[in-house]
């Protein structure tokens, strides 16, 4: 039988290989392997994992549970080979943290975001379009922060008005179909970065720094709260407010209270919208009901409809 410490290379590697990215329990498992070791422990124990992952005392218990949820996964793949493994129960770290109830932004304050990024400094850089056309871009796709920064020139079809989505979340790659508005916003931000970069060495990522390199999420994120304060969408010393990510709830259920108030069959398209923001399962995707009033109503109108035609 081979040791722990194999055991969680081999689990790592079959997991990748399925399309999970693991950066996290890639270095959580090491630590909890090498905490066994410590105790001289050669299979795992319910008692231990949970010493483990309760050891950082100053952390959240939203992260208790998050680690002894790794460890979970790793034994159920580990007593398959070694029957003395026991698996931790589900209900000994109970904590669930409450989902973040997304913000809805309306037209006019996407507008007023785009505005202000436009009026940046530019001191001889492409800042404020950048900023333009990356906030631009994330209202109108719904696509996440990160898939936004990965994309290259190579990813962007302006003949045929598609991106190309590659290795986002479980390594997945999709094609995402633009409007021709977006098209065009996208083709003068194109023209105004190859003018600025002619002659010059800079990566081939679509939203680049000062310095040519994909731009940097710290920097993205300082960047957007100063225009939130700016534009009044957060207080001056509010800490918490409207998040990016926001724009991608946005996208979703604007486009579920389209579907709805134009009488489609949302049940039956739900599955294209869920390929095309890249969730795995549709259930990912009906979580944007519970969350939104509005899209809630107006599934109920549609339920209503029905019986009283059944009736």
């Amino acid at each position: 039988m081979n040791t722990l410490r194999q055991a969680v290379q081999e689990y790592l590697i079959l997991r990748r290989s399925l399309g999970f990215k693991l950066s996290k329990a890639g270095k959580l498992l090491p630590a909890f392997v090498k905490f066994m070791e410590q105790h001289r422990a050669s299979h795992i124990t319910s008692k231990l994992a949970l010493a483990w992952a309760q050891q950082p005392s100053t952390v959240q218990p939203t992260e208790w549970a998050y680690r002894l949820s790794v460890v979970r996964s790793f034994a159920r793949h580990r007593s398959a080979t070694d029957p003395r493994t026991q698996i931790p129960p589900d209900g000994l770290l109970p904590y669930r943290p409450k989902r973040a109830r997304p913000y809805l932004y309306s037209t006019k304050e996407i507008q007023g975001l785009l505005r202000a990024a436009l009026s940046l400094p530019a001191r001889g850089s492409l800042r404020p379009w950048t900023y333009h056309c990356l906030f631009g871009l994330l209202s109108v796709t719904g696509l996440r922060l990160g898939e936004a920064l990965n994309l290259e020139l190579r990813d962007v079809d302006l003949k045929t008005g598609v991106l190309t989505i590659r290795n986002a979340k479980f390594g997945k790659t999709r094609l995402i179909p633009i409007h021709p508005s977006t098209r065009r916003a996208l083709a003068d931000y194109l023209a105004r970065r190859n003018r600025h970069w002619t002659r010059r060495s800079v990566s081939p990522y679509l939203f680049v720094s000062n310095w040519g390199n994909r731009l940097d999420r710290g920097d993205i994120h300082r960047t957007f709260y100063a225009l939130s304060r700016r534009t009044g969408l957060r207080g001056p010393s509010d800490s918490h407010g409207p998040r990016l990510h926001d724009m991608r709830h946005r996208f979703a259920a604007m486009t579920m209270l389209r579907w709805y108030r134009s009488g489609k069959d949302v049940e039956q398209k739900l599955p294209y919208l869920s390929a095309y923001l890249g969730h795995v399962q549709v259930r990912d995707t009906y979580w944007y009901l519970s969350a939104w009033p509005a899209l809630m109503r107006e599934a109920m109108s549609r339920l209503e409809r029905c019986w009283e035609g059944q009736s």
